[in-house]
Protein backbone atom coordinates (compact mmCIF):
# COMPACT_ATOMS: atom_id res chain seq x y z
CA UNK A 1 0.00 0.00 0.00
CA UNK A 2 1.42 3.41 -0.97
CA UNK A 3 1.98 6.32 1.40
CA UNK A 4 -0.58 8.32 -0.56
CA UNK A 5 -3.31 5.75 0.00
CA UNK A 6 -2.54 5.55 3.71
CA UNK A 7 -2.52 9.33 4.08
CA UNK A 8 -5.83 9.63 2.29
CA UNK A 9 -7.33 7.06 4.61
CA UNK A 10 -6.02 8.74 7.78
CA UNK A 11 -5.88 12.46 6.96
CA UNK A 12 -7.03 13.50 10.44
CA UNK A 13 -7.15 11.45 13.63
CA UNK A 14 -7.75 12.29 17.29
CA UNK A 15 -6.81 10.15 20.27
CA UNK A 16 -6.63 10.65 24.02
CA UNK A 17 -4.90 8.98 26.97
CA UNK A 18 -5.81 9.32 30.66
CA UNK A 19 -3.75 10.48 33.60
CA UNK A 20 -3.26 8.23 36.60
CA UNK A 21 -3.49 7.98 40.37
CA UNK A 22 -1.55 5.26 42.20
CA UNK A 23 -3.83 4.62 45.17
CA UNK A 24 -1.58 1.98 46.73
CA UNK A 25 1.85 0.60 45.88
CA UNK A 26 4.01 3.72 45.87
CA UNK A 27 7.73 2.81 45.62
CA UNK A 28 7.08 -0.94 45.81
CA UNK A 29 5.67 -0.92 42.25
CA UNK A 30 9.23 -0.28 41.04
CA UNK A 31 10.10 -3.84 42.12
CA UNK A 32 8.73 -6.72 40.03
CA UNK A 33 8.06 -8.74 43.18
CA UNK A 34 5.26 -6.32 44.08
CA UNK A 35 2.29 -4.60 42.44
CA UNK A 36 0.49 -1.28 42.46
CA UNK A 37 -3.22 -0.39 42.43
CA UNK A 38 -3.59 2.35 39.84
CA UNK A 39 -6.64 4.11 38.44
CA UNK A 40 -6.99 6.08 35.24
CA UNK A 41 -8.40 9.59 35.47
CA UNK A 42 -10.96 11.48 33.45
CA UNK A 43 -8.33 14.18 32.80
CA UNK A 44 -6.89 13.30 29.41
CA UNK A 45 -4.17 14.42 27.04
CA UNK A 46 -5.61 14.68 23.53
CA UNK A 47 -3.58 14.69 20.33
CA UNK A 48 -5.06 15.77 17.02
CA UNK A 49 -3.06 14.72 13.95
CA UNK A 50 -3.58 16.16 10.49
CA UNK A 51 -1.66 16.65 7.27
CA UNK A 52 0.05 19.91 6.45
CA UNK A 53 -1.25 20.77 2.97
CA UNK A 54 1.40 21.65 0.37
CA UNK A 55 1.22 23.09 -3.10
CA UNK A 56 1.69 20.72 -6.02
CA UNK A 57 5.36 20.08 -6.63
CA UNK A 58 6.38 21.48 -3.24
CA UNK A 59 8.06 19.01 -0.88
CA UNK A 60 8.33 19.71 2.86
CA UNK A 61 10.05 17.35 5.29
CA UNK A 62 8.65 18.73 8.50
CA UNK A 63 6.64 17.50 11.47
CA UNK A 64 5.11 20.13 13.74
CA UNK A 65 3.99 19.52 17.33
CA UNK A 66 2.24 22.33 19.16
CA UNK A 67 0.71 22.84 22.59
CA UNK A 68 -1.44 25.95 22.09
CA UNK A 69 -2.39 26.26 25.78
CA UNK A 70 1.10 27.56 26.54
CA UNK A 71 3.31 30.38 25.34
CA UNK A 72 6.06 29.66 22.83
CA UNK A 73 5.06 26.00 22.52
CA UNK A 74 5.38 25.08 18.84
CA UNK A 75 8.15 22.65 17.94
CA UNK A 76 9.16 22.07 14.33
CA UNK A 77 11.27 19.09 13.38
CA UNK A 78 13.14 17.92 10.36
CA UNK A 79 14.07 14.25 10.14
CA UNK A 80 16.57 12.00 8.41
CA UNK A 81 17.31 8.32 8.00
CA UNK A 82 20.56 7.50 9.80
CA UNK A 83 23.07 5.04 8.31
CA UNK A 84 24.06 1.74 9.97
CA UNK A 85 20.52 0.91 11.05
CA UNK A 86 20.41 4.06 13.20
CA UNK A 87 16.71 4.70 12.54
CA UNK A 88 15.00 8.05 12.09
CA UNK A 89 16.55 11.01 13.90
CA UNK A 90 14.66 14.28 14.24
CA UNK A 91 16.22 17.72 14.56
CA UNK A 92 14.42 20.72 16.00
CA UNK A 93 14.18 23.55 13.48
CA UNK A 94 14.45 27.14 14.72
CA UNK A 95 12.42 29.16 12.22
CA UNK A 96 11.43 32.05 14.49
CA UNK A 97 11.96 33.09 18.11
CA UNK A 98 13.98 30.52 20.10
CA UNK A 99 11.84 27.68 21.49
CA UNK A 100 12.90 25.51 24.43
CA UNK A 101 13.61 21.92 23.45
CA UNK A 102 10.96 19.41 24.53
CA UNK A 103 12.80 16.20 25.30
CA UNK A 104 9.65 14.10 25.72
CA UNK A 105 8.28 15.06 22.31
CA UNK A 106 11.62 14.79 20.52
CA UNK A 107 12.40 11.38 22.01
CA UNK A 108 8.90 10.08 21.19
CA UNK A 109 9.31 11.17 17.56
CA UNK A 110 12.69 9.41 17.31
CA UNK A 111 11.30 6.12 18.58
CA UNK A 112 7.92 6.11 16.86
CA UNK A 113 9.05 7.31 13.44
CA UNK A 114 11.84 4.71 13.54
CA UNK A 115 9.35 1.97 14.37
CA UNK A 116 6.97 3.06 11.62
CA UNK A 117 9.77 3.32 9.05
CA UNK A 118 11.02 -0.19 9.72
CA UNK A 119 7.84 -2.05 10.73
CA UNK A 120 5.66 -0.76 7.86
CA UNK A 121 6.84 -2.90 4.95
CA UNK A 122 4.90 -0.82 2.39
CA UNK A 123 6.58 2.44 3.39
CA UNK A 124 9.64 3.93 1.74
CA UNK A 125 12.01 4.22 4.71
CA UNK A 126 12.42 7.80 5.86
CA UNK A 127 9.41 9.00 3.85
CA UNK A 128 6.76 10.82 5.88
CA UNK A 129 4.25 13.34 4.64
CA UNK A 130 4.40 16.66 6.56
CA UNK A 131 1.98 16.62 9.47
CA UNK A 132 0.90 18.67 12.46
CA UNK A 133 0.14 17.24 15.92
CA UNK A 134 -1.83 19.41 18.33
CA UNK A 135 -1.52 18.46 22.01
CA UNK A 136 -4.41 19.55 24.26
CA UNK A 137 -4.42 18.88 28.00
CA UNK A 138 -7.57 18.82 30.10
CA UNK A 139 -7.38 21.61 32.65
CA UNK A 140 -6.68 19.56 35.75
CA UNK A 141 -3.14 18.67 34.66
CA UNK A 142 -1.94 22.13 35.66
CA UNK A 143 -2.89 24.52 38.44
CA UNK A 144 -4.80 27.51 37.12
CA UNK A 145 -3.01 30.86 37.34
CA UNK A 146 -6.42 32.53 37.77
CA UNK A 147 -9.05 32.43 40.48
CA UNK A 148 -12.45 30.96 39.50
CA UNK A 149 -13.87 34.52 39.38
CA UNK A 150 -11.06 35.70 37.10
CA UNK A 151 -11.58 32.71 34.82
CA UNK A 152 -15.29 33.47 34.55
CA UNK A 153 -14.63 37.11 33.69
CA UNK A 154 -12.03 36.13 31.09
CA UNK A 155 -14.76 34.66 28.89
CA UNK A 156 -14.91 31.31 27.13
CA UNK A 157 -11.92 30.01 25.23
CA UNK A 158 -11.90 29.20 21.54
CA UNK A 159 -13.60 25.89 22.26
CA UNK A 160 -16.40 27.84 23.92
CA UNK A 161 -16.38 25.89 27.18
CA UNK A 162 -13.07 26.61 28.96
CA UNK A 163 -12.29 22.97 28.18
CA UNK A 164 -8.67 23.66 27.29
CA UNK A 165 -7.57 26.64 29.36
CA UNK A 166 -4.73 28.89 28.20
CA UNK A 167 -2.25 29.20 31.05
CA UNK A 168 -0.51 32.40 30.00
CA UNK A 169 2.89 30.86 30.72
CA UNK A 170 5.47 28.62 29.11
CA UNK A 171 5.18 24.87 29.59
CA UNK A 172 8.37 24.91 31.66
CA UNK A 173 6.88 27.40 34.14
CA UNK A 174 3.46 25.74 34.46
CA UNK A 175 2.54 24.18 37.83
CA UNK A 176 1.84 20.46 37.33
CA UNK A 177 -0.70 18.81 39.62
CA UNK A 178 0.96 15.38 39.42
CA UNK A 179 -1.58 13.48 37.33
CA UNK A 180 0.96 11.88 34.99
CA UNK A 181 1.11 14.36 32.13
CA UNK A 182 4.41 13.14 30.67
CA UNK A 183 3.24 9.52 30.33
CA UNK A 184 -0.12 10.62 28.91
CA UNK A 185 1.59 12.92 26.39
CA UNK A 186 4.07 10.26 25.25
CA UNK A 187 1.32 7.63 24.96
CA UNK A 188 -1.21 9.80 23.13
CA UNK A 189 1.44 11.23 20.77
CA UNK A 190 2.69 7.70 20.06
CA UNK A 191 -0.86 6.55 19.31
CA UNK A 192 -1.54 9.56 17.07
CA UNK A 193 1.67 9.02 15.07
CA UNK A 194 0.94 5.33 14.59
CA UNK A 195 -2.72 5.94 13.67
CA UNK A 196 -1.87 8.78 11.28
CA UNK A 197 1.05 7.22 9.42
CA UNK A 198 0.38 3.47 9.45
CA UNK A 199 -2.03 1.37 7.44
CA UNK A 200 -5.08 0.76 9.69
CA UNK A 201 -4.70 -2.92 8.90
CA UNK A 202 -1.26 -2.84 10.51
CA UNK A 203 -2.14 -0.69 13.52
CA UNK A 204 -5.50 -0.30 15.27
CA UNK A 205 -5.58 1.05 18.83
CA UNK A 206 -8.90 -0.68 19.47
CA UNK A 207 -7.36 -4.13 18.94
CA UNK A 208 -5.35 -6.13 21.52
CA UNK A 209 -2.39 -6.29 19.12
CA UNK A 210 -2.50 -2.54 18.49
CA UNK A 211 -2.58 -1.76 22.19
CA UNK A 212 0.33 -4.07 22.87
CA UNK A 213 2.43 -2.34 20.19
CA UNK A 214 1.40 1.04 21.59
CA UNK A 215 2.25 -0.01 25.15
CA UNK A 216 5.66 -1.42 24.29
CA UNK A 217 6.67 1.51 22.09
CA UNK A 218 5.42 4.18 24.48
CA UNK A 219 7.23 2.49 27.39
CA UNK A 220 10.53 2.58 25.46
CA UNK A 221 10.09 6.22 24.47
CA UNK A 222 9.04 7.28 27.98
CA UNK A 223 11.95 5.45 29.64
CA UNK A 224 14.39 7.12 27.25
CA UNK A 225 12.84 10.56 27.72
CA UNK A 226 12.98 10.22 31.52
CA UNK A 227 16.59 9.12 31.37
CA UNK A 228 15.76 6.10 33.49
CA UNK A 229 13.71 2.92 33.47
CA UNK A 230 10.67 3.54 35.63
CA UNK A 231 8.02 1.04 36.68
CA UNK A 232 5.85 1.96 33.70
CA UNK A 233 2.57 1.96 35.65
CA UNK A 234 1.71 5.42 34.28
CA UNK A 235 2.17 4.42 30.62
CA UNK A 236 0.35 1.12 31.20
CA UNK A 237 -2.58 3.04 32.67
CA UNK A 238 -2.56 5.46 29.73
CA UNK A 239 -2.93 2.46 27.41
CA UNK A 240 -5.02 -0.04 29.36
CA UNK A 241 -6.76 1.97 32.08
CA UNK A 242 -7.22 1.00 35.74
CA UNK A 243 -5.52 -2.14 37.03
CA UNK A 244 -3.44 -3.97 39.57
CA UNK A 245 -0.14 -3.62 37.75
CA UNK A 246 3.09 -5.62 37.87
CA UNK A 247 5.99 -3.99 36.08
CA UNK A 248 8.05 -5.37 33.17
CA UNK A 249 11.66 -6.51 33.58
CA UNK A 250 14.02 -3.54 33.17
CA UNK A 251 16.35 -5.70 31.06
CA UNK A 252 13.81 -5.48 28.22
CA UNK A 253 14.77 -1.87 27.51
CA UNK A 254 17.66 -1.76 25.01
CA UNK A 255 20.63 0.43 25.88
CA UNK A 256 21.03 1.92 22.40
CA UNK A 257 20.15 5.55 21.70
CA UNK A 258 18.42 6.96 18.58
CA UNK A 259 20.89 7.33 15.74
CA UNK A 260 23.32 4.75 17.09
CA UNK A 261 24.14 1.68 15.01
CA UNK A 262 21.50 -1.03 15.33
CA UNK A 263 18.93 1.22 17.03
CA UNK A 264 16.21 0.62 14.42
CA UNK A 265 16.38 -3.17 14.49
CA UNK A 266 16.49 -3.25 18.29
CA UNK A 267 13.44 -1.02 18.65
CA UNK A 268 11.45 -2.93 16.03
CA UNK A 269 12.33 -6.30 17.56
CA UNK A 270 11.71 -5.16 21.15
CA UNK A 271 8.30 -3.64 20.38
CA UNK A 272 7.14 -6.54 18.20
CA UNK A 273 3.95 -6.59 16.17
CA UNK A 274 1.51 -7.27 19.01
CA UNK A 275 0.47 -10.56 17.40
CA UNK A 276 3.48 -12.82 17.90
CA UNK A 277 4.50 -13.49 21.51
CA UNK A 278 7.10 -11.03 22.76
CA UNK A 279 9.24 -10.86 25.91
CA UNK A 280 7.31 -8.13 27.71
CA UNK A 281 6.40 -9.66 31.06
CA UNK A 282 4.20 -6.98 32.65
CA UNK A 283 0.90 -8.11 34.14
CA UNK A 284 -2.34 -6.16 34.23
CA UNK A 285 -5.46 -7.19 36.13
CA UNK A 286 -8.35 -4.77 35.47
CA UNK A 287 -10.09 -3.17 38.43
CA UNK A 288 -13.06 -0.81 38.71
CA UNK A 289 -14.82 1.28 41.34
CA UNK A 290 -18.04 0.02 42.94
CA UNK A 291 -21.25 1.83 41.91
CA UNK A 292 -21.76 5.02 43.89
CA UNK A 293 -18.04 5.44 44.71
CA UNK A 294 -15.79 8.09 43.18
CA UNK A 295 -12.10 8.92 43.27
CA UNK A 296 -11.55 12.67 43.36
CA UNK A 297 -8.36 14.70 43.53
CA UNK A 298 -7.43 17.68 45.70
CA UNK A 299 -5.04 20.21 44.17
CA UNK A 300 -2.55 21.69 46.62
CA UNK A 301 -0.87 23.85 43.91
CA UNK A 302 2.66 22.77 44.79
CA UNK A 303 4.24 19.94 42.81
CA UNK A 304 6.97 17.58 44.00
CA UNK A 305 10.24 16.45 42.43
CA UNK A 306 9.67 12.69 42.58
CA UNK A 307 13.22 11.72 41.56
CA UNK A 308 14.88 13.05 44.73
CA UNK A 309 12.33 11.31 46.95
CA UNK A 310 12.79 7.98 45.19
CA UNK A 311 16.55 8.20 45.74
CA UNK A 312 16.08 8.76 49.48
CA UNK A 313 13.74 5.78 49.77
CA UNK A 314 16.08 3.55 47.79
CA UNK A 315 19.06 4.61 49.90
CA UNK A 316 17.08 3.71 53.03
CA UNK A 317 15.99 0.39 51.53
CA UNK A 318 19.60 -0.52 50.67
CA UNK A 319 20.88 0.50 54.12
CA UNK A 320 18.07 -1.23 56.05
CA UNK A 321 16.96 -4.20 53.91
CA UNK A 322 15.20 -6.06 56.73
CA UNK A 323 13.09 -3.06 57.78
CA UNK A 324 12.34 -2.18 54.18
CA UNK A 325 11.26 -5.73 53.36
CA UNK A 326 8.75 -5.61 56.21
CA UNK A 327 7.24 -2.31 55.04
CA UNK A 328 7.20 -3.42 51.39
CA UNK A 329 5.47 -6.69 52.28
CA UNK A 330 2.85 -4.88 54.35
CA UNK A 331 2.20 -2.42 51.53
CA UNK A 332 1.76 -5.31 49.10
CA UNK A 333 -0.88 -6.77 51.43
CA UNK A 334 -2.59 -3.35 51.38
CA UNK A 335 -2.64 -3.32 47.56
CA UNK A 336 -4.28 -6.74 47.46
CA UNK A 337 -6.75 -5.92 50.23
CA UNK A 338 -7.89 -2.61 48.74
CA UNK A 339 -8.28 -4.15 45.28
CA UNK A 340 -10.36 -6.96 46.79
CA UNK A 341 -12.58 -4.49 48.67
CA UNK A 342 -13.20 -2.39 45.54
CA UNK A 343 -13.81 -5.38 43.29
CA UNK A 344 -16.27 -6.79 45.84
CA UNK A 345 -18.12 -3.50 46.24
CA UNK A 346 -17.52 -3.52 50.00
CA UNK A 347 -17.89 0.23 50.50
CA UNK A 348 -18.01 -0.02 54.29
CA UNK A 349 -14.52 -1.55 54.25
CA UNK A 350 -12.81 1.04 52.02
CA UNK A 351 -11.66 3.27 54.89
CA UNK A 352 -10.23 0.33 56.82
CA UNK A 353 -8.34 -0.82 53.72
CA UNK A 354 -6.92 2.65 52.96
CA UNK A 355 -5.78 3.76 56.42
CA UNK A 356 -2.87 1.29 56.63
CA UNK A 357 -1.57 2.59 53.27
CA UNK A 358 -1.20 6.08 54.75
CA UNK A 359 0.34 4.75 57.96
CA UNK A 360 2.95 2.67 56.11
CA UNK A 361 3.82 5.46 53.69
CA UNK A 362 4.30 7.89 56.59
CA UNK A 363 6.55 5.37 58.32
CA UNK A 364 8.59 4.92 55.15
CA UNK A 365 8.91 8.70 54.82
CA UNK A 366 10.02 9.12 58.43
CA UNK A 367 12.59 6.32 58.18
CA UNK A 368 14.00 7.46 54.82
CA UNK A 369 13.82 11.23 55.33
CA UNK A 370 11.62 11.66 52.25
CA UNK A 371 8.55 13.93 52.68
CA UNK A 372 6.15 11.24 51.44
CA UNK A 373 3.25 12.57 53.52
CA UNK A 374 4.27 16.04 54.75
CA UNK A 375 2.78 17.18 58.07
CA UNK A 376 0.58 19.75 56.35
CA UNK A 377 -0.89 17.01 54.15
CA UNK A 378 -1.40 14.75 57.18
CA UNK A 379 -3.35 17.39 59.06
CA UNK A 380 -5.57 18.19 56.07
CA UNK A 381 -6.29 14.56 55.16
CA UNK A 382 -7.00 13.55 58.77
CA UNK A 383 -9.59 16.32 58.96
CA UNK A 384 -11.00 15.56 55.50
CA UNK A 385 -11.60 11.92 56.45
CA UNK A 386 -14.03 13.14 59.12
CA UNK A 387 -16.31 14.72 56.47
CA UNK A 388 -19.48 12.66 56.00
CA UNK A 389 -19.32 10.58 52.82
CA UNK A 390 -15.51 10.42 52.65
CA UNK A 391 -14.31 6.80 52.81
CA UNK A 392 -10.56 7.39 52.76
CA UNK A 393 -7.71 9.57 51.53
CA UNK A 394 -4.11 9.12 50.46
CA UNK A 395 -1.18 11.10 49.12
CA UNK A 396 -0.83 8.88 46.03
CA UNK A 397 2.17 7.54 44.17
CA UNK A 398 5.49 8.76 45.50
CA UNK A 399 3.72 11.22 47.81
CA UNK A 400 4.83 14.77 48.52
CA UNK A 401 2.82 17.83 47.58
CA UNK A 402 1.20 16.52 44.41
CA UNK A 403 -2.59 16.27 44.28
CA UNK A 404 -4.08 14.12 47.04
CA UNK A 405 -6.68 11.42 46.32
CA UNK A 406 -10.07 11.13 48.03
CA UNK A 407 -12.31 8.07 47.79
CA UNK A 408 -15.83 9.24 48.55
CA UNK A 409 -19.52 8.75 47.91
CA UNK A 410 -20.41 9.76 44.38
CA UNK A 411 -23.20 12.23 45.09
CA UNK A 412 -23.74 15.99 45.04
CA UNK A 413 -24.19 16.25 48.81
CA UNK A 414 -20.78 14.71 49.57
CA UNK A 415 -19.12 16.76 46.85
CA UNK A 416 -20.54 19.98 48.33
CA UNK A 417 -19.41 19.06 51.84
CA UNK A 418 -15.87 18.34 50.61
CA UNK A 419 -15.74 21.63 48.69
CA UNK A 420 -16.91 23.57 51.74
CA UNK A 421 -14.31 21.84 53.91
CA UNK A 422 -11.50 22.67 51.47
CA UNK A 423 -12.61 26.29 51.15
CA UNK A 424 -12.56 26.63 54.91
CA UNK A 425 -9.18 24.92 55.17
CA UNK A 426 -7.71 27.26 52.56
CA UNK A 427 -8.87 30.37 54.42
CA UNK A 428 -7.82 29.09 57.83
CA UNK A 429 -4.34 28.00 56.76
CA UNK A 430 -3.56 30.56 54.08
CA UNK A 431 -2.98 27.98 51.35
CA UNK A 432 -4.85 27.14 48.17
CA UNK A 433 -6.48 23.71 48.14
CA UNK A 434 -9.45 22.83 45.98
CA UNK A 435 -11.44 19.86 44.71
CA UNK A 436 -10.53 19.20 41.10
CA UNK A 437 -13.05 18.27 38.45
CA UNK A 438 -11.09 15.14 37.54
CA UNK A 439 -12.51 11.76 38.54
CA UNK A 440 -11.27 8.20 38.55
CA UNK A 441 -12.27 6.15 35.51
CA UNK A 442 -11.31 2.80 34.07
CA UNK A 443 -10.77 3.43 30.33
CA UNK A 444 -7.32 3.76 28.75
CA UNK A 445 -6.37 5.03 25.29
CA UNK A 446 -9.25 5.76 22.96
CA UNK A 447 -10.13 7.31 19.62
CA UNK A 448 -11.94 10.63 19.78
CA UNK A 449 -14.41 12.31 17.46
CA UNK A 450 -12.33 14.62 15.30
CA UNK A 451 -15.22 17.06 14.94
CA UNK A 452 -14.97 18.20 18.58
CA UNK A 453 -11.47 19.53 17.83
CA UNK A 454 -12.19 21.27 14.51
CA UNK A 455 -11.66 24.72 16.02
CA UNK A 456 -8.01 23.80 16.70
CA UNK A 457 -7.27 22.95 13.06
CA UNK A 458 -5.46 25.72 11.24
Amino acid sequence: MSDTTIAERNPTVAVSAPGKVLLAGGYIVLDRRYTGLVFGLSARIHVLAHEIPTSEGVHISEIVVQSPQFLNATWRYGYRLVDNDGGIKVTQLQTGPPVDANHFIETTLNYVLTYIAYADKDRTKGSFKPASFVVLADNDYYSSPLSPADEASAGAGKDGQHRFRHYGTTLRDAHKTGLGSSAAIVTSLTAALLAHYMDPRAFDITSPAGRRVLHNLAQLAHCAAQGKIGSGFDVATAVYGSSVYQRFSPSLVPGVAPGEAGFASLVTKTVGDGVEKDNWDYNIHPVALPPGVAIRMVDVDCGTQTVGMVKKVHDWRDAHPHDAAGVYGSLQACVERLAEVLRGGKTDEIGGAMRPVRELMRRMGQDSGAPIEPESQTAMLDALEKVAGVYGTVVPGAGGYDAAAVVMRDDKETEQKVKEFLEGWSKEHGIRVSLMAVRGETEGIRKEDVNQFRSWLH
